[in-house]
């Protein structure tokens, strides 16, 4: 029997990859940004005047506001107009946004910048895990879905290596240039298959299948008649929001994959992200503050590309458990050092801390609570409510972010060790649902996950 060519999959997944890439840009470009522009010297702002911290943290997490809308889009168009176009439509959102900062000289254009950003943000987390989902086999499902992270925290890093020494505007015509090569190499990559057999297109659906396993025809057959088979059985009973919640292993599902989402984000990996630079400066100590962030950031894609070479080995639930275990370390650690600092006389002697402390962090969420959940929604939920579940999921994921960076300054403003003890909690929870109600999937098909959901006891 012919041998499946796994790097078609893979060559697949990457270019679909390079809109997560877009997204990791709009997520890292507070950082720089927004020193830029709470400047006391505005040469290098679009604004007059620095802005307020109240401002501040609008720009911030208004961006959420885009990403929590767009997912009600996304999920149904996926299954209109297809996973491949849903996709493309993303890099429109993030071109219009960087035009639109380009062209920015008031708050309130930077603010409608920032809800466009979110909206393209919003149709990647929905529509990618489909997409990647459904081409991957079996054997690679965990590591090709584990890219979308690698690539968001890669164009989170290209935001945090070119925007402290660039000007603004500099910084917005190199982050317009990546949808558009996203665009460019997107554009030859083939729909999904389940996509085709749902509208009925067998021929399309086989030659989907052929591009993407390098195999014959005949070979890959038996698998379209597969996926017709899931296919078939999920039109059946067109699926609904009222199917998630009474089906019992819908409900299951998505139990496991918002939760492990929500806790993602509670973890405080947002604010983080939009504040690295900011932590850094009050930190104080002897590293620039810029230097420290791209530490930060080449940690981040460093651990990020661990997880597609160890997910379909160790498995999901042993690298989630890890992965909170560490998080709320490192934000533990973080938090006691910022106490210290407040009530210390003298805090010197560990200066050192606030690094290797978010270093940690950085690492165990980048092997874990960042690609897992993502793969977790692409994994768990049947054809005929796929597309909502995304949405729900990209929805609770946007939602809960948006609290989160939305308060972040507030409670950073009584006390940073109150923000980083509350993330460090929140992981602690994280580690406790990853025990009692996560499922592994590793090496199972989609089939496979769906009857042991149906099973009254799933936790093993």
């Amino acid at each position: 029997m012919e041998p499946v060519k796994t790097m078609r999959v893979f060559i697949a997944a990457i270019a679909a990859n390079f809109s997560a890439f877009a997204a990791g840009t709009c997520v890292g470009w507070m950082s720089p940004v927004g020193s830029k522009l709470k400047a006391i010297d505005t040469s290098d702002s679009p604004l007059d005047w620095p802005i307020t911290t109240e401002e501040d943290a609008w720009i911030s997490s208004i961006f959420s506001i885009g990403a929590l809308i767009a997912p009600f889009a996304a999920g149904p168009l996926a299954d209109r107009i297809g996973r491949k176009w849903d996709l493309i439509i993303s890099s429109v959102f993030f071109i219009v946004a960087y035009a639109l900062m380009l062209a920015a000289n008031e708050v309130w254009m930077l603010l409608l910048a920032r809800v466009i950003q979110g909206c393209g943000v919003g149709f990647v987390f929905t529509v990618q895990p489909m997409y990647v989902g459904e081409i991957a086999t079996d054997a690679v499902r965990g590591a090709t879905g584990s890219l979308m992270v690698l690539f968001i925290n890669s164009g989170i890093l290209y935001v945090y290596l070119i925007g402290p020494y660039v000007s603004y505007n500099a910084l917005q015509w190199c982050c317009l240039a990546v949808p558009i090569i996203f665009v460019a190499l997107f554009s030859f990559m083939p729909e999904s298959p389940y996509y085709f057999a749902e509208k009925g297109q067998k021929l399309d659906a086989l030659n989907s299948l052929q591009f993407l396993r390098g195999q014959t025809a005949d070979v890959v057959e038996a698998e379209l008649t597969t996926i017709q088979g899931e296919v078939e059985e999920a039109m059946t009973s067109k699926g609904s929001f009222l199917d998630i919640i009474e089906i019992p292993g819908n409900r299951k599902a998505l139990i496991i994959s918002t939760g492990l989402i929500a806790f993602q984000q509670l973890s405080g990996i947002t604010a983080v992200l939009f504040n690295s630079q900011s932590i850094f400066e009050s930190a104080g100590g002897g590293l620039d503050p810029a230097i420290a962030t791209i530490i930060v950031g080449c940690v981040q894609v460093g651990s990020s590309g661990l997880t597609p070479i160890i997910a379909d080995r160790i498995g999901r639930k042993v690298i989630l458990l890890i992965s909170a275990f560490g998080m709320s370390i490192g934000t533990a650690a973080l938090g006691a050092f910022f106490y210290t600092q407040k009530v210390a006389s003298d805090a010197s002697n560990i200066i050192w801390l606030p690094v290797p402390a978010l270093v940690l962090f950085i690492i165990l969420y980048g092997i874990g609570f960042g690609p897992l959940p993502w793969v977790v929604v692409g994994e768990l939920f049947p054809p005929n409510v796929k597309s909502i579940a995304s949405s729900i999921a990209a929805f609770t994921c946007s939602i809960v972010a948006f609290v989160v960076t939305l308060w972040y300054p507030a409670l950073d403003a009584l006390g940073s060790q109150y923000a980083f003890w509350l993330f460090a909690i929140c992981s602690v929870f994280a580690f406790f649902f990853t025990i009692f109600v996560a499922m592994e999937t590793k090496g199972l098909s989609l089939h496979e996950i769906q009857d042991k959901l149906k099973e009254k006891n799933h936790l093993k």
